[in-house]
């Protein structure tokens, strides 16, 4: 197509290829609309993002001044994304229901196993929780190969610390099937449960999910 000379033209690119084709500065480059008479609406989103530290959380919880200090976003484009990010809170209120409590680690694998248990990449993810053990947020950290993927505990709990989490519980899945945890597994289990005990903010659990079903390191006394 020849309109698609401008970085790909996010919006025909959407259309033509899937949403799962178009990547995070495309997605925001359709809801900004345009850029400057200097650069395009992606190059804008690309630049966003780089304020944000190239993560969608923070972007979301920025505000139109913070997101007006980028040349070419207006206060219409600010809140056209303020707008989109909220859209965005309120559907995952409604898929999540009613308020979920975690009492067992068969709970956790019940919420994720739908999601993570047949994907041929790994993924890591965190459940926020408040004193009484219900979920306030549940949010990926990476999304990784066939192989695994990295979680940096100061991402996880500079979340969890945002989102004023009383506990955190960590999962990811193994898309060999083998629930066992392997040593970069186990290490980095310690090294969170060491900084949840510093940072008052334990970690009850994780929990690996695998078409075979799951391992909980709580409930393996590890």
């Amino acid at each position: 197509m020849l309109s698609w000379a401008e970085d790909d033209r996010p919006r025909e690119k959407f259309i033509q290829k899937g949403r799962k084709a178009v990547s995070d500065a495309e997605i925001i480059a359709i809801l900004i609309g345009s850029g400057t008479p200097e650069r395009s609406a992606v190059s804008v989103a690309r630049e966003l993002l780089l304020l944000a530290g190239q993560s969608l959380t923070n972007l979301s919880k920025m505000n139109c001044e913070e997101l007006c200090q980028i040349h070419g976003i207006g206060k219409a484009k600010a809140v056209s994304l303020m707008a989109a990010f909220e859209l965005g809170k309120r559907k995952t209120g409604e898929e999540h229901g009613p308020r979920i409590t975690i009492s067992d680690s068969a709970k956790v694998y019940s919420l994720f196993k739908e999601e993570l248990a047949d994907l041929s990449h790994e993924e890591f993810w965190i459940l926020l929780l408040n004193r009484a053990n219900v979920v306030i947020q549940r949010l990926m950290i990476s999304k990784g190969g066939l192989s695994g993927t990295v979680a940096d505990p100061k991402i996880i709990f500079h979340l969890a610390i945002n989102h004023k989490a009383a506990a955190v519980i960590l999962i990811h899945n193994h898309p060999s099937g083998n629930t066992r945890p392997s040593e970069s597994d186990i290490k980095l289990t310690n090294t969170a449960r060491k900084a949840g005990e510093f940072l008052d903010l334990p970690v009850l659990d994780h929990i690996i999910v695998a078409s075979s079903g799951y391992f909980s390191f709580a409930d393996n006394g590890m």
